[in-house]
Parts: C-alpha cells; sequence; structure tokens
C-alpha cells in the first residue's frame, strides 16, 4: 500500500496561506508588500494568486478586492442576523507620512500621544478613544487620510451599504491578530466623491469559538 504525499486535503475553497493572501490582497496591497507582510518570496505570492484566481474563478487580482467570501464558518461565526448598519462612532483615522520610524517617534515623543501597537509599516496611537494609524506612503493607498467608523458586524454593515448603492470597494477582510488572539477587521468603500471610508471591527477570540 502506497503512502500518500503531500498535503491533507482542505474542507474549505482555500487554504489558509491562501486566505492570507487574499486578505491581503482586499487591503490593496502590492504583492511586494503581501510578501514583506507574510515573509515569503514574491513568487510564492504569485503562485498563490494562481491558485486563488483559478480556485475562485475570478479574471484578476483588482477583482479579489470585492470577492466577499470568507473563510469556512467564519461569516457565520461573526454575523449578527438582527444587527443593522449601527455605527457606534469613528474607531480611527489613518495619516501617510513618508517615514513610519521617524513620524513614529516624532508623535510618541513629541505629541506624547501612547503608541497602541506597530506592525509591518504602520504604527497605531490612542487619542482620546480613537486610534490614530500612521501609515507609510506606498503601504496601501496615496490618500491623505481616511476615517474607520466602528461596526459591530462588518459583514452586514458591508452588504446593506451595497444595498444603498453605495460604491463598495473592499469586501470585510482581516488585517491584524493581536496577541490575545483579537481580531482587526476592515472594509472600505467610497464617499459621494469618491474618496475612501473604512469600516471596522474588534472580533474577540471568545466570538471565534
Amino acid at each position: 500500500m502506497k503512502n500518500k504525499q503531500g498535503r491533507p486535503p482542505h474542507d474549505d475553497i482555500l487554504t489558509p496561506a491562501e486566505w492570507r493572501v487574499l486578505d491581503a490582497c482586499r487591503h490593496g496591497l502590492s504583492n511586494s508588500a503581501i510578501a514583506d507582510s507574510l515573509k515569503v518570496s514574491i513568487n510564492a505570492i504569485k503562485y498563490h494568486l494562481k491558485n486563488i484566481l483559478a480556485k475562485t474563478g475570478l479574471p484578476n487580482k483588482k477583482s479579489l478586492r470585492n470577492y466577499t467570501t470568507q473563510a469556512k464558518g467564519k461569516r457565520e461565526a461573526m454575523t449578527d442576523k438582527q444587527a443593522l448598519l449601527a455605527i457606534n462612532g469613528m474607531a480611527q483615522i489613518s495619516r501617510s507620512v513618508e517615514n513610519i520610524e521617524v513620524s513614529k517617534n516624532w508623535y510618541e515623543i513629541v505629541l506624547e500621544l501612547p503608541l497602541l501597537f506597530c506592525f509591518d509599516k504602520m504604527a497605531f496611537f490612542q487619542c482620546d478613544g480613537t486610534r490614530l494609524m500612521l501609515v507609510q506612503k506606498g503601504t496601501q493607498t496615496e490618500t491623505e487620510s481616511i476615517i474607520y467608523f466602528s461596526v459591530s458586524d462588518i459583514f452586514s454593515a458591508y452588504d446593506q451599504l451595497a444595498n444603498k448603492g453605495v460604491d463598495c470597494i473592499a469586501a470585510p477582510h482581516k488585517v491584524h491578530v493581536h496577541n490575545d488572539g483579537t481580531e482587526e477587521w476592515m472594509a472600505f468603500f467610497n464617499d459621494l466623491e469618491g474618496r475612501p471610508l473604512a469600516l471596522a471591527a474588534q472580533v474577540k477570540k471568545s466570538s471565534l469559538c
């Protein structure tokens, strides 16, 4: 009897590694930025993208930004069937900077804002209940600033905006996992003048079990 070679089959449309690449695509990252973030080669990212497009039937990387399907069981675990759009307030505002290390030090030392955490080329500060995100230019978008609205159910909120005819440009996707397992999720849409806005949600580990 021959031993089976290779990884065991997944019971989901994509593998965990492919979901991570897809989330990065939905966030608008370039192949090189995804490779840096996941600490793999660009060739590995291209390989994953080829498989993702083949499995989803989508024509190109750009089309992945509006792909709303989530990892198996993820959406069901996080969705409140009774939820309204329910924007809870401003969760975060972003600002692009030339050099993340120099700017991080300036905001922390000169403005004395409490530094929350850093990852990739981003730094997050607390500002009286609203987070300030500094992002190095070229990492995401060249837009000077983006307002992130806090919602409890990012999937329902995104669907409701789409149903209202809002120009939705990036489906809900996970962008970061904290040490305690809390997940940061975002989704992007445009205002009436074509400027990006965002939805933001934090999902505690207990709600994912």
